[in-house]
């Protein structure tokens, strides 16, 4: 079984502005946000944590593993780059242009969709092959959840990955290889 955690709440998600790469940590609520996940991932029978190195999802792991799994750090698992839209309010740019692969201009340092969703799908076609038979947490981003969704379903046909697919701050979710995702309710 594969589970997906984003990280608590950090300042700019709060100020609605673009994250991306930008290394800030959890405010007090993605503390008390994290704190209250830990409850349902405690029950969760994880053999092995992937997490983003990032501080905001260093320190949500830190406060959700309160069963000490092991934990590996993969920057496959790392936000998109944003470029120059780090740390700009969202209206800065537009989500439908950010969140599609048909996308094909990008603003200065802007990390391609179609590069951000390869490298996520690399890593998960790996926890297939190495983890299939484990339970696997993944400590991540936003982003890094629509990618994760689009790996077990068809992108649609117009490209964009930003519909039904944002998961929210602590929001945890639960996929099975060859089945898809799986309500978390049947998991705890």
């Amino acid at each position: 079984m594969l589970y997906l955690i984003r990280h608590g709440q950090t300042n700019l998600n709060k100020t609605r502005r673009w994250n991306c790469q930008s290394d800030e940590d959890i405010n007090e609520e993605g503390i008390k946000q994290a704190e209250a996940a830990a409850d349902a991932v405690e029950k969760l029978p994880l053999d092995l944590i992937l997490c983003s190195p990032l501080i905001r999802t260093r320190h949500t792991c830190e406060i959700i593993n309160r069963n000490h799994v092991p934990v590996i750090y993969d920057k496959r698992l790392m936000e998109r780059c944003g470029g120059i839209i780090t740390g700009q309010p969202y209206e800065y740019y537009d989500h439908d242009l950010y969140y599609n692969l048909n996308t094909k201009d990008f603003p200065e340092g802007m990390e391609p969709l179609s590069d951000f969703m390869g490298r996520v799908h690399e890593l998960l076609k790996e926890v297939e092959e190495k983890y299939r038979e484990k339970n696997v947490l993944l400590v991540t981003h936003g982003g890094v959840s629509r990618c994760v969704k689009y790996y077990f379903e068809p992108i649609p046909e117009n490209g964009a990955i930003n519909k039904d697919s944002k998961t929210q701050n602590c929001e945890i979710r639960a996929f099975a290889f060859g089945v898809g995702e799986i309500k978390m309710e049947e998991q705890v």
